[in-house]
């Protein structure tokens, strides 16, 4: 259950006029010096016995009661209600018709209870939606959800609002009419036909995160909720579904957009794409929640390309291969986006930031997969996914320069491959890369020697570069008059520039080929077998940072 935070309260003690409160339940108070009396209405009373204290907030019964309190505590006593009934109570204002908080005295209320929510008459499908309404509603007035989604890196209202973001908090059953009468008895067990209520009557979701999931036509078909604390009781699950077999596909709109998606292993790692801007993303249900919904629906939209964005571990490497399978089968080609060992989408992004960067590298270096024999020969492969990543237009996030292309983009591919069914995966690469996997690259107190030809490049400061966001390096070029004579002239260009700025690259080779005396077509081929190998090596150096320290036991 949510918790109610503590500072709430005190400002509902502190805030909320006692005097008016009690007035507002028929009770009339007269001046009694500094404070107010009045009969008490909690047992018969023919001396007034209710005393009233303005400058402290709080009430006495001085007779039969000899009880007292808070605001909250009046709301306890006078409805019979628990102090998280009475809270929302409060909050909602349903008996104080705003009185309490400054207004006016109110007449006493004729509903005892909040307002409800659900239409009793309503289809299931209405009354689901109903439900993750109320829910999303819950969620953009509690900070404690709010924060926890700021605490994945899903900061963004427009995420919110577009999936229908809601949050469970146990406070449904205080909007139903009470069970003791049919109407309240009869919603409640269509709730729990639902899957939104046990037989317990507790709230199957409380505690959770709600993401739905709806169909082409905006219907709720499933939830998933997950558990915003850690501190559960063993055996609680933090993942829950609605009962029953899963049904749709989340975010159904980005298959209808494009015929390249990106397929996570949870909704938490497909938010976490969404929120970097690669808006063709979609989920499973888990390792083993790719469903024949998922596979109808991407063959009706004849998608063309499935980039698998499993988890890196024992279980999501298995669940990546089955999936892949069924795709190629299909005649779907598939990628897998390779994390760090142990890591899943949503861990990488929040470690390696700025996230949009780093999740494009992931995804320009996927390891292309296969596709069905009986397509041969297939169309060249495009190494670099055509996955888009789109501008949010979220105004509570911050605002990014687009990223400068890639200086792979403009690179020849490699010429069609012959197709064979994937046992092992097949990286397709461009040319240049293939080139630069081969380059040997000597590594020697924080230097980085590269020898190509005649042409000798030494880079410094490489080890300084721990985010995918830049790579600025001291690059020298020199170049040997004839590299079979010795003691002959040397011909040198140095400068300090970052890599990944297409500005700085030309210059570069602009000054570096009247220095070295080559063209500048020949400096631009080595600058990109140099980048390329420097990205090779500056993989290897983040992976060892993240990798965790084992620590030395002493004896």
């Amino acid at each position: 259950m949510a918790r109610i935070p503590e500072g709430e309260v005190e400002r509902m003690k502190r805030e909320v006029s006692i005097q008016r409160l009690v007035e507002s339940r028929g009770v009339t108070l007269k001046r009694h010096g500094a404070d107010w009396i009045g009969h008490c209405p909690f047992h018969p009373d023919k001396t007034p016995s209710l005393v009233v204290s303005p400058s402290r907030n709080l009430w006495h019964c001085l007779g039969a009661c000899q009880t007292g309190g808070s605001v909250i505590d009046f709301v306890m006593k006078s409805e019979g209600v628990s102090f998280r009934h009475a809270v929302e109570l409060l909050r909602e204002g349903a008996e104080l018709k705003g009185a309490a908080w400054g207004g006016k005295a109110a007449k006493k209320s004729t509903s005892r209870k909040m307002p409800g929510l659900l239409t009793p008459a309503a289809e299931d499908r209405e009354l689901l939606s109903q439900v993750i309404e109320y829910y999303h509603q819950t969620l953009k007035q509690s900070p404690e959800a709010l924060g926890y989604l700021e605490s994945r890196g899903l900061q963004s209202a427009e995420m919110v609002e577009h999936f229908k973001l809601g949050f469970a908090n146990r406070t449904l059953g205080y909007r139903l009419p009470m069970k003791n009468r049919v109407e309240g008895s009869r919603l409640r067990t269509r709730l729990q036909d639902l899957g939104i209520l046990r037989t317990s009557g507790h709230e199957h979701f409380n505690g959770s995160v709600v993401i739905p999931v709806f169909d082409e036509n905006g219907q709720v078909v499933e939830a998933y909720g997950r558990k915003i604390t850690s501190f559960l009781r063993k055996g609680t699950p933090e993942h829950l579904y609605l009962p029953g077999p899963h049904r749709g596909v989340w975010n159904i709109q980005a298959l209808q957009a494009s015929q390249e998606i990106i397929l996570c292993e949870a909704l938490i790692d497909a938010l976490t794409f969404w929120c970097a801007g690669f808006r063709n993303v979609t989920a499973s249900y888990g390792i083993e929640g790719f469903t024949k919904d998922h596979l109808k629906a991407f063959e009706q939209y004849e998608l063309k390309r499935v980039l698998i964005a499993y988890d890196r571990d024992e279980a999501g490497e298995k669940a990546a291969k089955g999936v892949a399978e069924k795709l190629i089968s299909k005649g779907i080609e598939c990628c897998r986006i390779q994390f760090p060992k142990g890591m899943d989408v949503n861990e990488y992004a929040l470690k390696v930031q700025p996230a949009a960067k780093s999740l494009d590298v992931v995804i320009r270096k996927a390891l292309w997969l296969g596709k069905a024999p009986e397509q041969a020969p297939m169309p060249e492969p495009d190494p670099a996914p055509a996955i888009k990543r789109e501008k949010s237009t979220d105004q509570t996030e911050p605002s990014r320069q687009a990223s400068e292309p890639s200086p792979l983009a403009a690179e020849p591919e490699l010429s069609a491959v012959e197709p064979t069914p994937p046992i092992e995966p097949v990286e397709m690469l461009p040319d240049p890369v293939v080139a630069a996997l081969a380059v040997d690259a000597e590594q020697k107190n924080h230097e980085v020697v590269i020898s190509l030809g005649d042409r000798r490049y030494r880079i410094r400061g490489l080890q300084k570069n721990l985010s995918f966001e830049q790579m600025k390096v001291n690059l020298l070029a020199a170049r040997l008059e004839d590299p079979s004579v010795s003691n002959n002239t040397t011909w040198f260009h140095v400068d300090t520039l970052d890599l990944y700025s297409a500005k700085q690259r030309s210059v570069y080779i602009k000054q570096a080929a009247e220095e070295l005396g080559v063209t500048e077509e020949i400096i631009k081929n080595d600058l990109g077998k140099v980048l390329l190998k420097l990205e090779e090596l500056q993989e290897e150096q983040i992976k060892s940072k993240l990798a965790p320290k084992s620590k030395e036991v002493t004896l």
